[in-house]
């Protein structure tokens, strides 16, 4: 068995606390298919309480269905995309693998805010966020209706601006995930998409260089946004990384550029985490699963399951375990340094908050 496969004892959590309560603002776990909102981090953009959509869906369509063998994932929708629209479809992992799937509305949703709105695109950092939220509210929620389930079966995978906070999400919780997949998601935030400079790519997130607008882009929260960034994923493998990183993204792609999806995958096996890339040419079409090598990929359903369901599946040798407790568990603080301070993501209440720390001015 591969150290992928290796099932480990002990991970399979019951109810040993009171549930979170209403009080916290926190909902309770839906007992059948349903959709709830949780609390998320402020937006700096527009300061104040904020809530995200999740929508949950368990094996047979109720809590019920949750066995010992039961794991979670997250499938993330596409930039400009609302609840499940541009990922693997929720409810046929859940019946496939096992698995409560869980959709969320993280950070700009929909067209309106994504991509019509006046503020820069978050790019895979609130979002991510938002999705680990999402994450810890469900395999808190089970904890606390005392349902047993594989917590060391915890996946992500997302489409597009999906595919980003995929990315992210593991970037900012190294040691949580069995496995993530990403479907030709954006590496990083370059300049071109940042600043809408001409040529490259299409996307354009409204970021700008003006150090006095409120849409500027410092170059902190520009390499946080870089998923490929050296010393960032030094600090990963350092801090003990756990997931397999899948990529699958088409040779063809100029909307999320397929130069920077194998940048990343060479930094990453630079680094020496577990990362497998299925890079789509034309020789993969088949009409069924692979339908273009731009960045539209095909059924992205059957893509996850056809490139990763080994990884993802409840049994078989390939199958993908987390190893040790996850950042959730771990309740620390994880930093990643940029050149002005470090970006701080706290566990301290199990679910993560962020912050940028400035480094402290020179002595003079």
């Amino acid at each position: 068995m591969t150290p992928c496969g290796q099932f480990l004892v002990g991970l399979l959590f019951v109810l040993t606390s009171a549930g979170r309560g209403f009080a916290q603002g926190w909902p309770e776990l839906p007992v059948k298919d349903a959709a709830v909102e949780i609390p998320a981090q402020s937006w700096p953009q527009r300061p104040g309480p904020r809530t995200v959509r999740v929508l949950v869906h368990y094996p047979d369509g109720s809590l019920e269905s949750v066995t010992p063998q039961t794991g979670i994932i997250l499938t993330l929708h596409n930039w400009g995309g609302t609840d499940c629209v541009g990922t693997a479809d929720p409810r046929e992992l859940a019946r496939r693998l096992n698995v409560v799937a869980v959709c969320v509305n993280y950070l700009q949703s929909g067209k309106a805010d994504s991509i019509a709105g006046p503020e820069p695109y978050d790019f895979g950092y609130l979002q991510a966020l938002d999705a680990l939220r999402a994450l810890w509210f469900v395999r808190d929620g089970l904890r606390s209706q005392g349902k047993a389930f594989r917590d060391d079966r915890l996946f992500c995978t997302g489409g597009s601006g999906g595919g980003n906070v995929t990315l992210m999400a593991n970037k900012l919780a190294p040691r949580t995930f069995a496995c993530v997949v990403d479907l030709c998601g954006m590496k990083k935030l370059s300049d071109d998409i940042a600043f809408n400079l001409p040529g490259g790519s299409s996307l354009n997130a409204r970021w700008s260089r003006d150090a006095g607008s409120k849409n500027y882009l410092s170059i902190d929260e520009q390499e946080l946004r870089f998923v490929g960034h050296p010393g960032h994923l030094a600090a990963m493998k350092q801090l003990g990384a756990t997931s397999k990183i899948v990529v699958v993204h088409g040779t063809d792609d100029a909307t999320c550029p397929y130069a920077d999806a194998v940048q990343m995958v060479d930094l990453m096996k630079q680094a020496g985490l577990d990362v497998e890339a299925k890079f789509v040419t034309k020789a993969d079409l088949d009409g069924a699963v692979f339908t273009s090598t731009g960045h539209a990929l095909g059924n992205r359903t059957q893509i996850v399951l056809n490139v990763a369901g080994k990884y993802l599946a409840p049994d078989g040798e390939n199958a993908c375990r987390r190893s040790g407790p996850s950042d959730f568990e771990r309740r620390e603080s994880l930093r990643y340094r940029t050149p002005n301070g470090e970006f701080v993501i706290s566990y301290e209440s199990g679910y993560p908050v962020a912050r940028f720390q400035p480094a402290p001015p020179p002595i003079q």
